[in-house]
C-alpha cells in the first residue's frame, strides 16, 4: 500500500513540473526525431502547459546540436522551423452547495435551505492553458560553418551555450 501511495505522489509531482529534456513517445512530452535523408532530420519537442515557449525552442536547438555531434558532423542548418501554440480552457475549482453562502436561501416556511444547482459539479472558473510544440528540419554537415548563413549553427557552440539551461529528469530509483 505504501508503494502505491509513493507512486501516486511521484506521478502527481511529475505532472506539476515543466517538461524536462527527455525523449518522448509519440504524442507525449519530450523530444522526437525522424530521419528524412542521410544528413537531414525532423526534430520535435513537445512541452506540457508548464513549459514556456522559450524552453521548448531551446530544447529543440539543443537536441539538434546533440544529434549533429552524435552523427559525426560539426554544424547544422535549420531548413524549416515552427513553434505551434495549443491553447484550451481549463476549469478550476468546482461549485458545491456545501461551500459558499450563495447556494443557500432563506424561506419563512422552511428556514435556511440549500438551493438546488443543476451545475453543481461544473468548474467555478476557467483559465486558459497553453502548451508549445516546436518542430524543425535540419541538415547536418562537417567542416566549418558558413559565416554568412544565419540559419547555420555550430553544434559545439550551441551545446556549450545552452547546456546550463537544460533540465533533465530526476534519476529513477
Amino acid at each position: 500500500m505504501r508503494m502505491l501511495v509513493l507512486a501516486a505522489a511521484a506521478l502527481l509531482a511529475a505532472c506539476a513540473t515543466a517538461t524536462p529534456y527527455q525523449p518522448g513517445a509519440p504524442n507525449a512530452y519530450g523530444f522526437q526525431e525522424q530521419q528524412i535523408e542521410n544528413n537531414r532530420l525532423r526534430i520535435t519537442f513537445r512541452g506540457n502547459t508548464l513549459t514556456d515557449r522559450e524552453t521548448v525552442e531551446t530544447y529543440l536547438l539543443y537536441r539538434a546540436a546533440e544529434l549533429t555531434l552524435e552523427r559525426g558532423h560539426d554544424y547544422f542548418i535549420v531548413a524549416n522551423r515552427d513553434t505551434e501554440e495549443h491553447s484550451r480552457l481549463q476549469g478550476t475549482g468546482t461549485r458545491s452547495p456545501r461551500f459558499g453562502f450563495d447556494y443557500w436561501y432563506f424561506s419563512p416556511r422552511r428556514g435556511w435551505s440549500p438551493w438546488y444547482d443543476p451545475f453543481g459539479n461544473e468548474p467555478s472558473s476557467y483559465r486558459e492553458v497553453t502548451r508549445y510544440e516546436a518542430v524543425a528540419e535540419i541538415a547536418m554537415f562537417s567542416g566549418r560553418k558558413p559565416a554568412d548563413d544565419a540559419n547555420a549553427f555550430d553544434a559545439r557552440e550551441v551545446q556549450a551555450n545552452l547546456q546550463g539551461r537544460i533540465v533533465r529528469p530526476p534519476p529513477a530509483g
